[in-house]
């Protein structure tokens, strides 16, 4: 929202009905089946969209890497870092 100019608070949309306005940003959430975490990001255009999209098919995934980011933090000085800091 801060590359195209918006206010977060008032641009995001998490439920509506009816086409949203090209300054909105739409958010939708589901939850279903044995998928522990699906995260997808689109770009949608009259007749064509990209998707990027990451499935986790189990939650230990997420609890291995919030271990490995606790082992590359153990000896760093208290600051905030980038995730980008820790794969470069």
């Amino acid at each position: 929202t801060k590359a195209r100019g918006n206010d977060k608070k008032n641009a995001l949309i998490t439920n509506r009905e009816g086409v949203r306005s090209k300054e909105s940003i739409g958010i939708a959430a589901l939850r279903g089946g044995d998928v522990a975490g699906k995260h997808t990001i689109g770009f949608y255009l009259e007749g064509e969209y990209i998707e990027l999209s990451h499935t986790a098919t189990n939650r230990s995934i997420f609890a291995k890497g919030a271990l490995e980011v606790a082992l590359w933090l153990k000896d760093k000085a208290a600051k905030k870092y980038e995730i980008s800091e820790m794969f470069g």
